[in-house]
């Protein structure tokens, strides 16, 4: 079970492995939701994030003979770093099955670990069902990624951390997938003060603990879809389900389209990478209904690769208006072109591409497309510059950029 004892022999066994991650206040954040807010940076720890914590715990205590055998466990990415460097830590050999979708970052930084990666399935399930299936036919030693209370008390050590750092905290937000972490991490907390707030965060595609405490039993749900892949569960453990009934207070569901901006908020204002299963919380300050708290929110970890780092940065400076794409027809006449250009310049436009079609109609006299990208610094400036086109005799309209913006 998950008690304090437990919690406490994990801290010590954890002193000298973890990197400290200490809070960050952040102002931006602070604002935007009207509360106090902290950030806990497990992006910034040993292997990437907080899944060290419950794989290195959890290995400390197998007995020999189960080391001997040789571990496998099924991860997105995380928990599978995590096995890998306890593993090669403790000289033991470890087979890791991840999705075939895991982000090649994950799945290189596993292998320099040392562990022998198998990719399977789509999502963690899949991966999940295949090393059941090896731990069962080659009697490997199974660790599992979420639904064991020995890990869970290695992850919780996180709240010790966050009560050191912030004793009058009132608000912990927690990232939730299989719900490891969420049942660790509320536990501890709400033995260390049973006033303080815990609240679960997941994505509205991959929201199978919200519907599991809404049915009273853990469910599975029919697909998990989301950008978030390191909470991409679509059966949450029913081992750390009970701790999570009674000690998260609720359930928040984000929808993907908000981790990208949460994702351009950390990157700008806290110059950090972090995942998109450690957005949720950072999405979820938006959603508060409380003003004036102490606000922790757990970022769980930072590995990311950068072609996803690049669709992030794009999409969100469409989302913002930083980035925007118009068309519009012109006389195909000499000096056309320039005249929109002088129009851009005026108002502080700045040309990222542009296209200009002649063929767009049969009959080029009545006219031909001009497509344009622009930088801009939001919203108002996108608006203001399509108004100067307007007045400037200009029927333009503003297109889908992610289809020119390539």
């Amino acid at each position: 079970m998950l008690s304090l004892d437990a919690f406490k022999e994990a801290r010590s066994v954890l002193q000298g492995v973890l990197r400290p991650t200490p809070l960050i206040h952040s102002p931006y954040l602070s604002r935007s939701c009207g509360n106090n807010v902290y950030v806990k940076p497990e992006n910034m720890q040993v292997t990437g994030a907080y899944k060290i914590r419950g794989a290195y715990y959890k290995i400390s205590t197998l007995s020999q003979e189960e080391k001997d055998r040789g571990l496998v466990t099924a991860s997105a990415g995380n928990h599978a770093q995590g096995v890998a460097y306890a593993a090669q830590a403790a000289g033991v050999a470890a087979t890791i099955v991840m999705p075939t979708t895991t982000p090649l970052v994950k799945v290189n930084n596993t292998k320099d670990y040392g562990a022998q990666v198998v990719l399977h399935g789509e999502v963690f399930d899949d991966a999940a069902a295949l090393a059941a299936q090896l731990s069962e036919e080659r009697g490997y030693t199974y660790v599992h990624p979420f639904n064991d209370l020995t890990l869970a008390t290695g992850q919780g050590t996180i709240a010790y951390e966050i009560f050191q750092d912030l004793p009058d905290v009132d608000v912990i937000l927690v990232p939730v997938g299989g719900g490891g972490l969420a049942a660790g991490v509320s536990t501890l907390a709400k033995l260390l003060n049973p006033n303080v707030e815990v609240i679960g965060v997941e994505p509205t595609g991959a929201a199978s603990m919200k519907a599991s405490l809404e049915a009273g039993h853990v469910v599975t749900i029919p697909t998990a879809t989301t950008i978030a892949d390191g909470v991409a569960v679509k059966t949450p453990g029913d081992l750390v389900f009970p701790y999570i009934q009674k000690n998260v207070d609720r359930m928040l569901t984000i929808d993907d389209g908000e981790l990208v901006e949460a994702f351009l908020d950390i990157m700008e204002r806290h110059k950090m990478v972090v995942e998109n299963a450690g957005l949720l919380t950072v999405a979820a300050l938006r959603h508060l209904d409380c003003k004036g708290k102490n606000v922790v929110s757990v970022l769980s970890g930072g590995n990311m690769d950068v072609i996803t780092m690049s669709s992030l940065v794009q999409h969100g400076l469409i989302c913002r208006g930083r980035i925007f794409t118009f068309a519009v027809q012109l006389p195909d006449r000499p000096g056309e072109l320039l005249r929109v250009a002088k129009v851009l310049s005026d108002n502080n436009g700045n040309i990222v591409k542009l296209e200009h079609n002649q063929f767009v109609n049969i009959n080029r006299q009545s006219g031909v497309e001009l497509r344009v990208t622009l930088e801009a610094f939001g919203h108002d400036h996108k608006n203001q510059i399509m108004e100067a086109l307007r007045q400037a005799g200009y029927n333009a309209a503003e297109t889908d950029t992610n289809d020119f913006y390539a």
